[in-house]
């Protein structure tokens, strides 16, 4: 019985840089706005220092932009909310950078911490607020770039008692 590894055998395909495909210049899949959003995210020297906070209004910043698609870094100050909407023809890819937010949908409410990641399609209606004590950052990516956000009366969402009190379903 050989008790070698692949990895002692072939060695890390990761040391292999021929052996790896080029990160595209702009993302063309849902998959690589995603991997767009995480590595921005896990790369706190192109965002942080461009946060700030504002009592008044969500605090929002373009990040980037490429062919059909932005980037936004906003800021959530305790009790700062977007309302209930959705973005138009834009699909997304929320990331929670710092802090906590919750999404309400018509399926329900759910807490998102530092790390998670909503996706979305055009037409996807929800809420995102921050109903924590502590403020919170976001980067949002949209694809085509974001041209519109109808805002939503709250009589079309569906919101039951357990999510106005807090609870959290997953």
């Amino acid at each position: 019985m050989n008790s070698d590894s692949d990895l002692q055998i072939a060695g890390d395909i990761l040391e292999v840089q021929h052996l790896l495909q080029p990160a595209r210049e702009h993302p063309e899949t849902v998959a690589e706005f995603v991997g767009l959003a995480r590595s921005i995210a896990a790369d706190r020297s192109q965002w942080e220092h461009l946060v700030e906070y504002d009592a008044t209004s969500r605090w929002y910043h373009r990040l980037r932009t490429g062919p059909g698609y932005e980037v936004w870094l906003l800021s959530w100050v305790p009790g700062q909310g977007s309302g209930l909407h959705d973005h138009g023809r834009s699909s997304g890819v929320l990331t929670l950078l710092e802090g906590e937010l919750t999404e309400r949908t018509e399926r329900g409410a759910r807490t998102l911490g530092a790390g998670a990641q909503r996706v979305f399609a055009p037409g996807y209606v929800h809420e995102v607020a921050n109903d924590s004590l502590e403020p919170a950052v976001s980067l949002h990516v949209y694809f085509p770039g974001l041209s519109e956000m109808p805002m939503h009366s709250a009589a079309c969402s569906v919101v039951d008692e357990a999510d106005r009190a807090g609870e959290v379903a997953v």
